[in-house]
């Protein structure tokens, strides 16, 4: 089902409740009211008949005089019953009335009290006592008097029509204004399903609108701007990944296929052949480790094993050995910084994959040692309760602000890189894989200056 027609049928079904409580109440109410007002009206007419002939000691004498039995009625089907102290009937206004059901309600009465009856179909009664001041004193009279108020139902019937009626024709209003204004509050999010609609891999620049920049759709959109714009830059940075991995490839590719073609159809002595198979073989190693770099990307964007605890002291020591054995010439200082010693804990534990870990850290320092002119400075220690710290220093030529912002795409290399080995793929790595454990990498550099990397990670 379609929102418009969710809105639409929600917002139909509550104003609708609304409308059938609230009738359903002034026609309670109007029908509390109508019987209140003839309950009053046949006390009215008892009070009345006591008055007339039990007063004026007709009933005693049981000469009504001028009265005839049909003068005290005024209702409609009325009805009217006297029972005398001695419970005797003394007076009743037709002969066919059910003196049965009165002689059984006699004892119910009591003196000051009106008691009213359950309706049985359209009729209504009330009983009371009236008391007729005599020489032997007050004399207790029973009354009963019942009518049917066809009036008042006849004005609740009318009341109950108008009241449907009224239902139907505001169901249909609000139908109506159900779907104009469903569709109102819609209409934005139907300017921007056309909007995205238009947005496509070969559009990724163009952003939606956001209107006043302050309601729920003005956020979706910024949300979704976001997205687009993360979307931008990964579609640019898989381009750029996808030329620079084309041609890092294509040039050994290149190289191992022409010696060997070379080879095949000039080498005719065994010093040729074996010269240019140590060119194929350089390049074919050149190759190997370029794709082992790009495997070692996909993995770290890939799904990676259960964490487990890992000791970082163990994990930098271990790639400080790999670049002490690549770089032996090279100056390699290891220091450790603040760490907590309230606690039994080992303060050197991270959850994460050690063999990801050390390849992130001897990523670092082979930057290091490839790079500098002095030796490198490597730290461990604590930024605060929670996060674990490692810096690396240099003292090499340093990094342009523009190349600072390029560092960290795949296969990019900077200006001082040339010439040196290596294929761009080492930072992007190293900042996978620190994200992917939850911490965050971040590279300060100035030309001439040196370079520092630094890696926060979160302690067990």
């Amino acid at each position: 089902m379609l929102i418009r027609n969710k809105l639409m049928l929600r917002f139909t079904l509550l104003v609708l409740g609304i409308q059938v409580s609230f009738s359903a109440f002034i026609f309670y109410f109007n029908a509390s009211m109508r019987a209140q007002r003839f309950e009053h009206r046949l006390t009215n007419s008892a009070l009345l008949a006591g008055r007339l002939l039990v007063r004026t000691h007709k009933l005693e004498t049981g000469i009504l005089g001028s009265l005839r039995r049909g003068d005290l009625l005024t209702l409609a089907a009325e009805e009217v019953s006297i029972y005398g102290p001695d419970k005797s009937l003394r007076y009743s206004s037709a002969d066919h009335i059910d003196q049965a059901v009165n002689r059984a309600r006699l004892a119910g009465l009591q003196p000051g009290k009106t008691v009213t009856y359950p309706a049985v179909g359209h009729r209504e009664a009330i009983g009371l006592v009236f008391l007729h001041e005599s020489e032997a004193g007050a004399e207790p009279y029973r009354i009963f008097v019942s009518a049917e108020d066809r009036i008042g139902a006849a004005q609740l019937r009318q009341l109950g029509l108008l009241l449907v009626l009224g239902n139907v024709g505001a169901l249909v209003l609000t139908i109506l204004a159900g779907w104009f204004f469903a569709g109102a509050a819609l209409r934005p999010v139907a300017r921007i399903t056309r909007q995205a609609g238009r947005i496509s891999a070969t559009n990724l620049g163009r952003r939606l609108s956001e209107g006043n920049g302050r309601d729920e759709l003005a956020q979706l959109a910024h949300a979704f701007n976001g997205m687009l714009a993360g979307l931008e830059q990964a579609f640019e940075g898989q381009k750029s990944f996808l030329a620079h991995a084309s041609h890092e490839l294509r040039t050994p590719l290149t190289t191992l296929t022409g010696t060997l073609e070379t080879a095949l159809a000039y080498d005719t002595t065994l010093p040729d052949a074996r010269q240019s198979l140590a060119q194929s073989l350089d390049a074919a190693r050149h190759l190997s480790a370029l794709t082992n770099g790009l495997l070692n990307l996909a993995k770290a964007d890939g799904a990676l094993p259960a964490f487990a605890p890992v000791r970082l002291d163990e994990c930098l020591n271990q790639a400080l050995q790999f670049a002490r054995a690549k770089y032996p010439g090279r100056e390699w200082r290891l220091s450790f910084g603040e760490f907590p010693t309230d606690t039994d804990a080992d303060p050197f534990m991270v959850p994460g994959n050690a063999e990801l870990l050390v390849t992130a850290l001897l990523n670092l320092l082979d930057n290091a040692g490839k790079y500098s002119n002095g030796p490198v400075r490597t730290e461990l220690a604590y930024a605060d309760a929670t996060t674990l710290r490692v810096r690396v220093s240099d003292a090499g030529p340093g990094l342009s602000p523009d190349e600072l912002r390029q560092i960290y795409e795949p296969l990019y290399r900077a200006t001082g890189a040339l010439g040196r080995p290596g294929y761009g793929l080492g930072l992007p790595l190293t900042q996978r894989v620190v994200q992917r454990h939850g911490g965050r990498l971040e590279i300060t550099s100035a030309p001439g200056e040196g370079t520092t990397a630094t890696v926060w990670l979160p302690a067990a």
